[in-house]
């Protein structure tokens, strides 16, 4: 019989390296007592972690167990609680996407909280921020959703000041979805059914126009190298890409202007839009 644990040891004795938090354990207590030991050391390891892996040890099973499409079915991830933090809402801003969709994003006092910091939160839709009552202004709790995407989890409504304090007025605000579009002044309208609302006007708003480009240029799509975000805005700013079409009339001596463009830039990036025509 081989088992998984004594091939790590193995790897160890060859000199490559091994987490030193390896355990064989035994039963569903034996389990949950190491996740509760982890979670306790996770602030001192010298490494990131979001949870651990219980893991079937003897090898000869893995195959008797199997695999689903994307994961083992011997081995089961156990996720720790996002870690979470206090900081201020000091505003909310719009953007709009490639669909036209208005999207209010939180403008946070950065804060340290799962690994990184966090200065920016995407609230969804203006329903999410009626559902958890938040105030600019507001102390709110955030967290890496998965330790990954930040998020506003809910507002501090206790810290709130009261609100017959003269000074409730000019330290908290509600917030409330533009009736315009922010950048190209066009009329947003939400559909019935429909928890976003949207700028009409397609490709004339220069947002909209930015997110189709970088939508049309990505690996899954035409897949053309060198068209990001930086030279992307700078094209539709300089009112020299208008539609996806305009790409593949570019010329050397138009990017030649932009910032950041050499000569051997300039040269790729045409050879990458030539490439995809195919």
């Amino acid at each position: 019989e081989a088992f998984a644990a004594q091939s790590l040891a193995c790897l160890r004795e060859l000199g490559l390296p091994v987490g030193a938090e390896l355990e064989c354990l035994r039963g569903p207590q034996g389990l949950l007592d190491y996740y509760a030991r982890m979670m306790a050391r996770r602030a001192d390891l010298p490494y990131e972690i979001d949870g651990v892996v219980y893991k079937v040890n003897r090898r000869d099973w893995h195959e008797r167990i199997g695999h689903v499409a994307r994961a083992p079915r011997f081995a089961v991830a156990h996720k720790f609680p996002a870690q979470e933090a206090i900081t201020e809402l000091l505003d909310i801003e719009i953007q709009v996407g490639r669909t036209g969709s208005l999207t209010p994003v939180a403008r946070l006092k950065p804060v340290f909280v799962g690994g990184t910091t966090v200065s920016n939160a995407t609230l969804h839709n203006e329903d999410e921020i009626r559902r958890k009552d938040l105030m600019i202004g507001d102390q709110v709790v955030v967290r890496r959703a998965g330790d990954v995407i930040p998020e506003v989890v809910r507002a501090l409504s206790d810290r709130r000041l009261p609100a017959d304090d003269p000074a409730f007025a000019g330290r908290y605000r509600r917030f409330s979805m533009p009736t315009a579009c922010p950048v190209c002044g066009s009329a947003v309208l939400r559909e019935a059914g429909e928890s976003a609302w949207r700028c009409g006007a397609g490709l004339f708003c220069s947002a909209q126009r930015k997110q189709a480009l970088l939508h049309f240029a990505q690996r899954r799509a035409m897949d053309i190298e060198g068209l990001g975000d930086k030279l992307v805005e700078q094209l539709v700013d300089a009112g020299r890409v208008l539609s996806p079409a305009d790409l593949y009339r570019l010329a050397p001596d138009t990017l030649a202007g932009l910032e950041r463009m050499g000569d051997k830039s300039a040269t790729n990036l045409l050879a990458a839009i030539d490439r995809s025509r195919s």
